[in-house]
């Protein structure tokens, strides 16, 4: 029997400096597949290629990735400045509909790092261009140098409300995590959950309030080895029995009703 199917959003590129492609990091495939259990199917982030209305019929549930372009700063109100970074409004066009439309629906999502941000954007709330120069934060971005091993190396504590989801799925209060983004949130928006921080204050665990289904984002990047570690494989292996909860659900049709 195929398995439920979850659409990694991918992110733009210019192959060679010249030819435009959509790509999405191996690791997210290998978690998608070997942990979460669902068969992984990528989307081009651009509406003219994935209507949000076609994605939520042809997938399950919807991996929302990290990715170098930050959510236009239209997006919650703002300005662009140099600080803001680069964009991929395409993206913007595909996910931010996409949040809203699966938490009405109760469709599953998990989003990481951008995902993170685009579902804080989606339900209302505001990013920081820049996470470093605020006053008593740490450097929450990859190191510039080493192995991808050193890149996404564990490198600070997460602390998560007691007895929120966060909690209760992974069965501690403080885990630790990798840090590889530059933005961050600003305020929370309307339904959305601050569950867990890092030690200067910046949100790293989010959910949103009431939604009917699997609502939950983090900062860091869980994709990363997410086979062995103790923090990213529950996350996934929640992830994906809520995609199968959806897709068995999908099977079952309403008795027609004799006349």
């Amino acid at each position: 029997m195929a398995r439920p199917v979850v659409g990694i959003i991918s992110n733009s590129f210019l192959l060679n400096d010249s030819y435009p492609a959509h790509a999405g990091g191996t690791m997210n495939f290998e978690a998608v597949s070997g942990v979460a259990d669902c068969a992984a199917m990528l989307i081009a982030a651009d509406p003219r290629f994935s209507p949000v209305e076609e994605l939520l019929e042809l997938c399950d549930g919807f991996l929302l990735t990290g990715g170098r372009p930050n959510v236009h700063p239209a997006e919650y109100g703002e300005e662009e400045t140099p600080a803001h970074g680069d964009f991929d409004r395409a993206r913007d066009a595909v996910t931010l509909p996409l949040v809203r439309a699966c938490v009405e629906r109760g469709q599953p999502f998990l989003g990481i790092c951008r995902g993170f941000q685009e579902v804080n954007v989606a339900m209302g709330g505001s990013l920081y261009p820049e996470i470093r120069d605020l006053p008593g934060r740490m450097n929450h971005r990859m190191p510039p140098d080493g192995t991808i091993e050193e890149k996404f190396a564990l490198r600070h504590r997460v602390r998560f409300v007691e007895g929120g989801a966060f909690h209760r799925l992974l069965g501690a209060t403080e885990v630790m995590t990798n840090t590889l983004h530059g933005q961050g949130v600003k305020r929370a928006g309307e339904r959305i959950v601050v569950e867990g921080w890092a030690p200067d204050g910046t949100p790293e665990a989010i959910r949103v309030r009431d939604a009917k289904g699997f609502t939950m984002a983090v900062q860091w990047h869980p994709e990363w080895d997410a086979s062995n570690d103790p923090v990213s494989r529950p996350l996934f292996t929640a992830f994906g029995q809520a995609v199968h909860d959806w897709a068995a659900a999908k099977q079952v049709q309403p008795l027609k009703c004799s006349a």
